[in-house]
């Protein structure tokens, strides 16, 4: 059935310490051909994530540039347009977007006093997003989306690192063949939820695409709701086509 994160992450996890330099990040992420990693304390526990993104900031910082505030990206919008509009502008901040801003601000803090951020510990974007290996990789997909981020550290129940899930790690997930996603909806999912009656099921895979079709006698048709669930969340599945019917007076078949 649908796969898990602990299967597809990454256990080789290249790290970094609050104390690591803002060089040998740097080199971290050129050597491992990686575009961020986790910064864990002295128990592996992560306490954030660092990004090539954090290290551009920094260096813009150092050259006095710094991005425009909320404010001053209002005041460029053009002339003439209605209050609603600018309303709409402001309301499409993301929360990504929110703490690059404040990031920044904060770097420019330092710049004025003089003080460069120098360690992970300094550039490092916190709190870190991070998932649990036994969490489906639908529900990982999910939250990259939601937070804006590339990657997941993966902790264990007491929030140690054991391995990252970035989104390369979950669209192999969709690689799988055809053959093979018919196989389990037909040999798994249909016998699980239709009983009997997945005999009288034909099943065509086509590009991810699943297409059910077939005729179900409605005292042993099943769950029909939940064999188009269940097929839904194979991995490998873009989507579900439902041309299964029942004998007439049975009630309408339910959709994907």
């Amino acid at each position: 059935m649908a796969r898990i994160v602990g299967e597809v992450m990454t256990r080789d996890v290249v790290e970094a310490h609050r104390e690591t330099s803002f060089k040998d990040v740097v080199r971290l992420l050129d050597r491992h051909r990686v575009s961020g990693l986790p910064v864990v304390d002295e128990d592996d526990k992560v306490i954030g994530v660092i990004s090539q993104t954090d290290l551009l900031r920094h260096r813009a910082g150092r050259t006095g540039t710094t991005a425009p505030s909320p404010a001053r990206r209002l005041r460029m919008l053009p002339s003439g347009r209605p209050a609603r509009w600018a309303g709409s502008v402001r309301a499409a901040w993301t929360a990504r977007s929110a703490r690059a801003l404040r990031s920044s601000a904060r770097a420019a803090g330092r710049l004025a006093a003089g003080a460069y951020p120098a360690t992970a510990g300094e550039l490092m974007s916190t709190p870190a997003v991070t998932i649990h290996p036994e969490q489906r990789i639908a529900d990982a997909a999910r939250v990259m989306e939601r937070h804006g981020v590339d990657r997941l550290p993966v902790v264990d129940e007491e929030d140690r690192l054991i391995g990252i899930a970035t989104r390369s790690d979950l669209l192999r997930v969709f690689l799988r063949t055809d053959d093979a996603i018919r196989r389990e909806v037909r040999g798994e999912v249909l016998p699980r939820t239709l009983g009997p009656s997945a005999a009288g099921v034909s099943v065509s895979v086509a590009d991810g695409m699943v297409t059910l079709r077939g005729s179900l006698e409605h005292e042993h048709g099943g769950d029909l709701a939940l064999a188009i669930r269940l097929t839904y969340r194979v991995d490998g599945v873009i989507g579900v086509v439902n041309r299964l019917t029942v004998p007439a007076g049975s009630g309408p078949v339910p959709g994907p």
